[in-house]
């Protein structure tokens, strides 16, 4: 996730400031939430958590995430889910599988009934391997940063992201005549 943020937010928001902090898998990530968003006391610092959803409910698990951000202090913190996995965010925009992986065979795999609605696919990292061979996690993540676009994604989720995102950049970068919004 790091490093496809750290590819992808630069490029389609230029200027916003971030910071992406990685952790070691989902029980990390929800034993470190507490701690860090109440360490966190930097002025006018906003929170976006990212997680993937892996099979579980994403209502409840957004909910459960939520529920903890406001129980550390922060209920104004952004929660995310990549449903399933952030591998179907990839999976929604085949174009840029094509156009990353140079194999054209892959820039119309969305018409397929099982690619239409990425979000559902269970394992979407696993269709990547079995449709890319030479697939892997953190080199493609850094790969396609360079390639979604919120235009052709066909993903959620991934336009659920890029959406507060969108909103949270309004209130940290200057107009055109140079206000801060």
């Amino acid at each position: 996730m790091k490093t496809l943020l750290d590819g992808l937010l630069p490029r389609l928001f230029p200027g916003l400031p971030f910071l992406c902090v990685p952790h070691e898998g989902k029980k990390d990530l929800e034993l470190s939430i507490p701690r860090k968003l109440r360490a966190w006391q930097e002025p006018g610092v906003r929170f976006v958590v990212i997680r993937d959803n892996d099979g579980g409910d994403c209502r409840e698990l957004k909910a459960d995430l939520s529920s903890l951000c406001a129980n550390s202090g922060r209920n104004d913190a952004l929660v995310r889910i990549a449903c399933q996995e952030l591998e179907a965010w990839y999976i929604g925009e085949s174009e840029a599988l094509a156009d990353a992986y140079g194999e054209e065979s892959l820039r119309t795999i969305w018409r397929r009934a099982r690619y239409r609605n990425p979000d559902a696919v269970q394992r979407p990292s696993a269709e990547l391997s079995r449709l890319i061979p030479a697939f892997q996690k953190v080199s493609g993540a850094r790969l396609l940063s360079q390639h979604l676009t919120p235009k052709r994604n066909r993903s959620a989720s991934f336009h659920a992201l890029l959406d507060a995102i969108e909103k949270l950049a309004a209130q940290f970068l200057p107009t055109d005549d140079g206000a801060v919004v």
